[in-house]
């Protein structure tokens, strides 16, 4: 007769032992996909990247330079301030050297009570003259007491006011700090992607850059806008060769013609001359050459002269400002193009304000 047993259970330890297992397998899947090696970025993916860590890098440098420019002015104001205390303390010190001759003179001459002095005077009239200059020396000596008063609260004044200018230097000095590990960051960022490139294909984003810099290179007319006509040719990496030169009008015009002589110059952060630029150094510097003194940095470069918001409106050697927080200005150099320092890894050339890689914002006439 057939058995109709229950089939037999697995023991709870059995069942333990499976769950753990398939556990560790899942686990090594996982890791074995993990270790897969993940598909190399191509080469647009990684031209992109590299041009957002670019931009990235300038907008650092920028805060750079403005922290740079503010440390050398507060350092300039606690230099002057610190002499200034100094030169008071010696007025205060030459004050009271006074006071205490006067007081000296009194105690010797007017150690006996005036009444007494009169009383023993051999000569009355002359004792009179003697009090009237002892009145004389008293009112000066009020007069120096106030003088020393009153130099000592503008010491303290000035004391006040150089320890608040330290504490602010200490502050910028630290986000200098900061804005220099965020730009070599963002530049060796940047040189890690170039270097998982093949030759050839560094090569092929270096020909695409050239011809980014040279594409529409007609030149405009003598008196700048954006008329005029012009020699195309291949200009390279600077932009230079087979431009017809040219001129604006004006302290513009000068300063123009200055960035026009550093065509070919690297790009390099944080430097405003005269070898080496960065975007805001470039036009900096430009301008200085034309006896015009204008700020440091971008940001503050869109905040002097007129602006012009119509591209059409522009005349050679206008500041032109690009992308929405301002972080990079060149000179316009008519028929739609700028000259500027782009970024690392470029120099000081020619290139339209279309393939600048942000929006142009607008023009400043200095």
């Amino acid at each position: 007769m057939a058995s109709h047993r229950r089939p037999r259970q697995p023991s709870r330890a059995r069942v333990t032992v499976l769950t753990a297992t398939a556990a560790a397998a899942v686990a090594i899947s996982a890791q074995a996909a993990n270790a897969a090696p993940s598909a190399k970025p191509s080469k647009d993916e990684v031209k992109s990247k590299v041009d957002k860590l670019y931009e990235q890098a300038e907008q650092a440098t920028e805060k750079y330079n403005g922290a740079k420019e503010k440390q050398e002015k507060l350092q300039k104001e606690i230099s002057t301030i610190q002499d200034n205390v100094a030169r008071g303390q010696q007025d205060v010190n030459k004050l009271r050297d006074g006071l205490g001759s006067m007081a000296a003179g009194q105690y010797r001459t007017g150690g006996i009570d005036p009444s007494l002095q009169l009383f023993l005077s051999a000569d009355p009239d002359d004792y009179l003259d003697r009090a009237t200059a002892l009145d004389r020396v008293s009112g000066q000596q009020a007069d120096a007491l106030r003088q020393i008063q009153d130099k000592q609260r503008e010491l303290a004044q000035q004391r006040a006011e150089a320890t608040a200018k330290l504490k602010d230097l200490s502050a910028t000095r630290t986000e200098l700090g900061s804005q220099k590990q965020a730009v070599q960051g963002k530049l060796a960022a940047a040189q890690k992607l170039l270097n998982s490139l093949t030759a050839q294909e560094k090569a092929a984003l270096a020909a695409a850059d050239g011809t980014r810099a040279t594409r529409g290179t007609e030149r405009p007319g003598m008196n700048g806008g954006t008329g005029g006509t012009g020699g195309t040719g291949s200009a390279g990496d600077t932009g230079e060769s087979g431009h017809t030169p040219v001129t604006g009008s004006g302290r513009a015009g000068a300063a123009f013609a200055a960035a026009q002589s550093k065509l070919g110059s690297p790009y390099q952060w944080s430097h405003a001359g005269p070898s080496t630029f960065d975007c805001s150094g470039l036009t900096s510097w430009a301008y200085a050459q034309a006896d015009v003194s204008i700020p440091r940095t971008s940001e503050a470069q869109a905040n002097i002269g007129t602006r012009i918001y119509s591209q059409s409106q522009l005349q050679v050697g206008d500041l032109v400002f690009f992308f929405n927080d301002i972080h990079h200005v060149g000179l316009y150099a008519g028929n739609g193009q700028v000259l500027h320092a782009p970024r690392s890894g470029t120099v000081v050339r020619y290139e339209s304000m279309s393939t600048i890689g942000g929006p142009f914002m607008f023009g400043v006439r200095v």
